[in-house]
């Protein structure tokens, strides 16, 4: 039932919508910028700067966090998101208030309008679900339809986050316009993906190997499936059909052709004939391809071939060391656990997070790799290695946080019988984990030969069959 305490919540989001709605449809400054340019030439002031923490802060770290929290109903879950959506608000405010460089008009303030008006509405949603109007056609809609609306905006706002993140870093250096954007949209969309991969390995590693078990399908089949649509989307857009073939279009569009083909075949091999899970090689196969064909293309400055030789060398490890994983540490085990769950981190072999990390590096080594980046870093004197580890020290930090909120839902979601080491475990496992013998094991070994020893004499053995050894020969 609505209460008091309620009531003014949902009178305060509504007013908060009501303000920022002329506010979000004004975004001054372009008149300062030059005429032919996408910025002026003034640097970040220290407003923007806020901005920009106040953003990342926001929309990178405390709503992702309260992601997992409502995903494990956790208390701190509506304190968490009233934090971000304050900071959030202020952060865009000031984004309005900003001195210094300028910007012409660009995708990062365009989508930020939508972003908020995302943010109000997920709000709103959120203090009605909390009113917990369960009776009449109100409760039926709650159920039915707001709640699983609640849900899926949840998860579709970090992934808007993200995209409004590249789109200010690409916006705060004037990047990705006239003929460059082509190239800028295909490295930051492939990059992102080959990120989003990895955390989409790792999620599956540590938390969802019950629910792979449960669904009946080998993790191959889903990553087959995706990479058979995504190389019929490469086949038909790569390359301006009815157009000159130019530069790498030939490239790409074999490349989209490789990636269905060999999809279709992971697919197939995904199951055996009787219908059950089975693993395969083909996405460790199609990644490492992939990275080799990638860092072939040709490039027009020193630093960008090394940044791009690197980012194949990383995607090649990935699919080899998938294979590897596969292959060898698993040797074609579908999941570490049964579909009522258990200790993965007992079963899990530090091996297996190899493929993950290296799709973080190669996702931000691709992204940080397009024509405008490297020429603006040639310029400056930036050599590869710094700049490489740069971009690795971000992927250690991205997976860092990612095996965080992972392991924050599952202090929430595991009970406890779950976590319990199993000691009479007596099997090898696996993965190459032996199941070591404990003191009392040794002890009770020991006496019963010990025992034996007393019982047994050389005639029984001569008896039983047995020869007797003499001088260490039969």
């Amino acid at each position: 039932m609505a209460t008091f305490r309620t009531r003014p919540a949902l009178m305060s989001a509504s007013a908060l919508l009501l303000l920022l709605t002329p506010l979000t449809l004004a975004h001054g400054g372009h008149e300062h910028v030059p005429e032919g340019m996408v910025t002026s030439h003034e640097p970040l002031d220290s407003i923007l700067w806020v901005h920009i923490l106040l953003q990342s802060f926001a929309w990178g770290i405390v709503f992702p966090t309260g992601m997992v929290l409502g995903l494990v109903k956790s208390r701190l879950h509506v304190p968490t998101q009233i934090l971000g959506a304050a900071l959030a608000t202020v952060g865009y405010f000031i984004g309005h208030l900003h001195k210094g460089r300028q910007f012409g008009p660009n995708a990062h303030a365009q989508f930020a309008n939508w972003l908020m008006f995302l943010l109000i509405g997920q709000v709103v949603l959120g203090v009605y679900l909390r009113m917990h109007i369960e009776k009449g056609f109100l409760g039926k809609i709650r159920n039915v339809v707001l709640v699983r609306v609640h849900a899926v905006m949840g998860g579709i706002i970090p992934v808007a986050a993200w995209v409004q993140m590249l789109f200010g870093g690409i916006a705060s250096q004037g990047f990705c316009q006239g003929e460059h954007t082509g190239q800028c949209a295909a490295h930051f969309i492939m990059g992102s993906a080959f990120v989003g991969y990895g955390i989409v390995l790792t999620l599956m590693l540590l938390n969802g190997q019950a629910w792979l078990a449960r669904r009946g399908k080998s993790q191959e089949f889903y990553d087959s499936a995706v990479i058979a649509a995504w190389g019929c989307v490469n086949t038909f857009t790569e390359h301006r059909w009815g157009g000159p073939w130019v530069r790498n279009d030939l490239q790409h569009t074999t490349m989209g052709i490789i990636w269905w083909a060999a999809g279709l075949v992971g697919i197939w091999l995904s199951k055996d004939r009787h219908g059950r899970p089975r693993r395969n090689i083909i996405p460790g196969i199609v990644i490492a391809m992939t990275g080799w064909a990638m860092s072939s293309h040709p490039q027009e400055l020193m630093l960008s071939t090394m940044v791009h030789s690197v980012f194949g060398y990383s995607l090649i490890g990935a699919g080899v060391f998938r294979i590897i994983e596969i292959s060898f540490v698993l040797r074609d085990r579908n999941t570490l656990v049964g579909p009522e769950g258990g200790d993965v981190d007992a079963e899990i072999n530090s091996f297996q997070y190899f493929t993950p990390f290296l799709l973080y590096a190669s996702g931000f080594l691709f992204m940080g790799a397009t024509e405008e980046q490297m020429a603006s870093l040639a310029a400056a004197g930036v050599t590869h290695v710094s700049y490489i580890l740069i971009l690795y020290s971000v992927s250690f930090l991205l997976f860092l946080f990612v095996l965080m909120l992972l392991r924050l839902y599952s202090a929430y979601d595991d009970s406890p019988a779950a976590v319990q080491i199993k000691d009479e475990e007596v099997h090898s496992r696996p993965n190459g984990h032996v199941r070591l013998p404990t003191a009392a094991d040794r002890q009770a070994q020991d006496a019963e030969e010990f025992e034996l020893e007393g019982l047994m004499s050389d005639d029984d053995d001569v008896a039983a069959g047995g020869h007797k050894k003499e001088n260490g020969r039969l």
